[in-house]
């Protein structure tokens, strides 16, 4: 009888291949065409009603009563030519994932389809069933969802999904949305006073992101033949394949002709939704893809990364496919990243990072560099806290990704500049004397894209006209990092309009007044800058000796948002409460504990019901062989000491195994969350996992047979 692992290979083997065609071979004829976007409103809404609405998105003004039952109904009319027959209110609660409650246009009651404004504008699933952080008991299960016009509505399966925000019946945001709008209106009022001492038309200013979602993919049929990545998303045993990544052949390599097809499917669905996936490639890591879209608002942004892995997830189905976006799925080879491109832009068009040939502008644009270099000094570990997970512990610090050590890279043109501007900003500017030539600012290129190297091993990198925050997870919702990244950029930008101001009261010179705060910032700041190898041991020791944080777990991480400095910053911006705050780092705490839990108990699983009965079968042929070669009067001390070696390892995986499932329920008893968390990352984690697997891996390589539970080699996994 073939094993699972023989039937999953024979299915791979006997795949055929899904080829897919585009609606038309221009992505303008149906880009979204499954999107009630501004286009589809122009020509469903009356004028006035289609002014209201685009207020809402710009200024974010209300929609009263009368507005919402035309907009809704227009979007009936819509959605219906469509074939769609359901609606639903899309949101981000803080599982990670979107969530979604599905309820028919058919009123039966009536007996015709019926879609009221009241429904377009507020829906109230259950707030107990999803994390609250304590925020709801399991008896007040009141919670409302709320239309957010500044994302389109969207259909997807048959499906009209309207954009929310996701909050408590007592008001508490129980979302990643609902904060990240906040944070948005606390840097648009920081960034417009200052971008004013430059410009006075500049009305506003919105970060604008573009995400690159790194993943993998593997056949259908291995996946399910692995309990542990359909169980934990990550392979908890097995050796590293012969053939890994060590070639360097799989990066911007051909893609293999199913992946391409499911890539080609994905962007298809993706374009018609309005998410403008541009770019596809191989990965470092083999079965490692990536696909990057066009940057965009950051809150549509947000919505797309969300919905694009939701897209990519049902996809795969079609494909037998099955897509990973677990940080670090297979050991010994590359993890999965985000990697956030982000950067502030105004209403006049102007991308406050991009330097330009203008002094005046260079002078703008270095102020809001050297703003987010200080926001990233001052704010490290809160940055580290919004990127901790358990299946980011894997990743960040590993030579394949940023390490926990938070830096910013700026490259040898800038950090000359910046260096400059330190040393001569305090130089006496004569009258007539031309004042951004003689503190050097005048000489920043006009493009500085090609005029730096890229540093990969930087967690927070200036790329041109945008910063890279390269340390995000895989499967992290962006909303998290980025709110609190716009959180503490709108945070040194109100200081510095402070500071300028005081400079300027002092009878400073408005431009003399800018460069005088700069180049205070730029000294109090210089610490977090770093041009090195991330990766390197020699930075770490140089890191700990400019008093840089290095925190390498989950727990230790999310202790920043304990700080009373972390509560303070996120009340002043008005962005979360306490409540708030105390309900997020608990929510995380309790799913980093189940995450290595869910580990914890397959390791367990696999080990005691799977791994130790074929290594003890396999023990007994070798036990019948040694007695064979005994009884011929041959040598079998080769034999006998097999046997005992497979024997040394089933009872180191015994004994490890039952002292981790004490420690859990020990752990289990604690009532301090935070403790319990430490505890898992020290007392279960780091005590038993790789004591657990090492004995797996000396048993896997001494067990010679075909019985074995799992897919022994990974590559067996990676789609040729």
């Amino acid at each position: 009888m073939a094993t699972l692992r023989q039937q999953a290979l024979s299915m791979v083997q006997a795949r055929q291949r899904s080829a897919v065609k585009a609606p038309s071979t221009k992505i303008s004829d149906y880009f979204g065409e499954n999107v009630f976007g501004t286009a589809q409103m122009k020509v469903s809404l009356a004028p006035s009603v289609f002014k209201k609405v685009m207020e809402a998105i710009d200024k974010g003004s209300k929609i009263d009563v009368s507005t919402a039952e035309e907009i809704a109904s227009a979007v009936k009319t819509w959605a219906l030519a469509k074939g769609v027959t359901h609606y639903t209110h899309w949101f981000q609660p803080l599982t990670g994932s979107t969530a979604e409650k599905h309820d028919s246009f058919f009123d039966a009651l009536g007996g015709l389809e019926k879609f009221k404004g009241s429904a377009l504008v507020q829906q109230e699933p259950d707030a107990s069933s999803f994390p609250n952080g304590g925020i709801r008991s399991t008896f007040e299960a009141r919670g409302y969802t709320a239309w957010d016009p500044s994302s389109p509505i969207f259909i997807f399966e048959n499906t009209l999904c309207i954009p929310t925000i996701f909050v408590s019946y007592t008001g508490e945001a129980l979302d990643y949305k609902t904060p990240l709008l906040k944070s948005m209106e606390a840097i648009n009022d920081a960034s417009v006073q200052i971008c004013q001492l430059f410009d006075r038309n500049v009305k506003k200013v919105f970060p604008s992101l573009g995400v690159e979602q790194e993943y993998f993919v593997v056949d259908k049929a291995l996946f399910a033949a692995r309990p542990d990545l359909v169980m934990a998303g990550r392979t908890v045993f097995g050796h590293s394949p012969a053939r890994g990544q060590q070639l360097d052949d799989h990066y911007f390599g051909t893609i293999p002709t199913r992946v391409k097809d499911f890539m080609v499917d994905f962007e298809i669905e993706s374009h018609k939704l309005g998410i403008p996936v541009m770019t596809r490639h191989n990965e470092v890591a083999p079965g490692q893809f990536e696909v990057a879209p066009l940057f965009e608002e950051i809150n549509k942004a947000t919505d797309h990364n969300q919905l694009l892995m939701d897209v990519m997830d049902k996809v795969a189905e079609k494909h037998n496919l099955k897509v990973l976006f677990h940080e670090k799925p297979f050991a010994g080879v590359n993890g999965s990243g985000k990697h956030n491109n982000w950067s502030l832009i105004t209403d006049t068009g102007v991308n406050l990072f991009q330097p330009s040939s203008s002094a005046r502008e260079n002078l703008q644009f270095l102020t809001f560099l050297v703003a987010t270099i200080k926001a990233v000094y001052d704010h490290s570990d809160l940055l580290r806290a919004s990127i901790a997970s358990a299946g980011n512990d894997y990743r960040l610090g590993a030579n394949e990704a940023p390490p926990a050590i938070i830096s910013v890279f700026l490259g040898a043109t800038l950090t000359e500049v910046l260096d400059e501007l330190e040393k001569n900003g305090n130089i006496k500017i004569e009258k007539g004397d031309n004042m951004y030539m003689k503190l050097g600012i005048s000489k920043i290129p006009e493009i500085i894209l090609d005029n730096t190297d890229r540093n990969r091993t930087s967690p927070f990198a200036f790329t041109g006209n945008k910063f890279e925050f390269r340390a995000v997870g895989s499967q992290a919702n962006v909303a998290g990092p980025m709110t609190a990244l716009n959180v503490i950029v709108a945070d040194v930008l109100k200081g510095m309009y402070k500071d300028i101001e005081k400079e300027m009261a002092a009878g400073k010179e408005k431009k003399i007044a800018i460069v005088n705060v700069l180049r205070k910032y730029i000294k109090d700041s210089k610490k977090v800058r770093f041009e090195g190898d991330g990766y390197s041991e020699a930075w770490a020791k140089e890191a700990e000796k400019r008093g840089l944080s290095n925190l390498k777990s989950t727990p230790l991480a999310l202790d920043v948002y304990q700080r009373k400095a972390t509560k303070e910053l996120f009340e002043r911006h008005n962005v979360m409460n306490e409540i708030e705050i105390h309900a997020r780092h608990e929510i995380m705490l309790e799913n980093f504990i189940m995450k290595v839990q869910i580990e914890g108990r397959v390791m367990g699983d696999l080990a005691l019901n799977h791994i130790i009965p074929t290594a003890i079968l396999y023990q007994n042929k070798m036990i019948e062989n040694a007695n064979g070669l005994k009884s011929l009067g041959l040598d079998h001390t080769a034999a006998v000491a097999t046997i005992k070696e497979v024997s040394k390892h089933i009872e180191s995986l015994k004994s490890n195994i039952t002292a981790m499932i004490e420690a859990r329920k020990k752990l289990n008893k604690e009532e301090d969350i935070v403790k319990m968390a430490k505890g898992y990352q020290t007392e279960v984690k780091e005590a038993y996992f790789d004591k657990i697997r090492y004995a797996v891996d000396k048993l896997e390589l001494l067990v010679d047979d075909e019985s074995w539970p799992l897919v022994k080699y990974r590559e067996m996994l990676f789609l040729r």
